[in-house]
């Protein structure tokens, strides 16, 4: 199946720092308004999802992590959607060409808008590491976005120790819910 979407055009800057930079932060209000599309139809905002995310970094105890640094990624991992939205894999369109875009709405981002700012390379730096998946910081944060609702199934597959500890703890709370509601469909 071939994607039939069609992307909005990349900013270009005005030349005017404080403008561009609001322009930026008006693109940033597209989160609140786009849905994830993930593996299957739902009703998660991609801002909630990168809240979310955020929140469940500052929980975690692993010592070994910079927290501060999952947090911050958390805040800007899904950053590009704001320009060209949730691609799923069921829009057909080749991972290369979703990385592309990506890659090519956050260089927007950092050069038309904020003009290479310090700000921006922060959060293109932080961005690339979780593209990368280069560092522990990068991979819980990876692994968090699988206790998101329409990640159920990927549960079973965490890889960071605490992360897997409240998959399994999700489960359990399920098992008890399910349990506590009694026989179902005339089981």
């Amino acid at each position: 199946m071939t994607s039939r979407r069609a992307f909005p055009p990349l900013y270009k800057s005005s030349g005017d720092t404080a403008f561009d930079r609001l322009a930026f932060f008006h693109i940033l209000e597209r989160l609140k308004t786009q849905k994830r599309t993930g593996w299957v139809d739902n009703n998660v905002l991609i801002s909630d999802h990168m809240y979310r995310m955020a929140v469940l970094a500052m929980c975690v105890s692993d010592q070994s992590l910079d927290i501060a640094k999952c947090v911050m990624m958390a805040l800007v991992h899904d950053l590009a959607e704001a320009q060209v939205g949730d691609i799923a894999p069921r829009e057909g369109i080749p991972k290369a060409e979703k990385s592309r875009l990506e890659a090519e709405a956050m260089q927007n981002f950092v050069r038309e808008m904020l003009h290479d700012s310090p700000a921006a390379l922060r959060i293109m730096s932080l961005w690339k590491e979780y593209e990368d998946q280069s560092t522990a910081e990068a991979r819980f944060v990876k692994a968090s976005q699988a206790l998101q609702p329409f990640f159920d199934s990927s549960i079973p597959h965490l890889r960071h120790t605490e992360v897997r500890e409240w998959g399994a703890d999700l489960l359990r709370e399920r098992e008890e819910m399910w349990e506590r509601a009694g026989p179902r469909n005339g089981e």
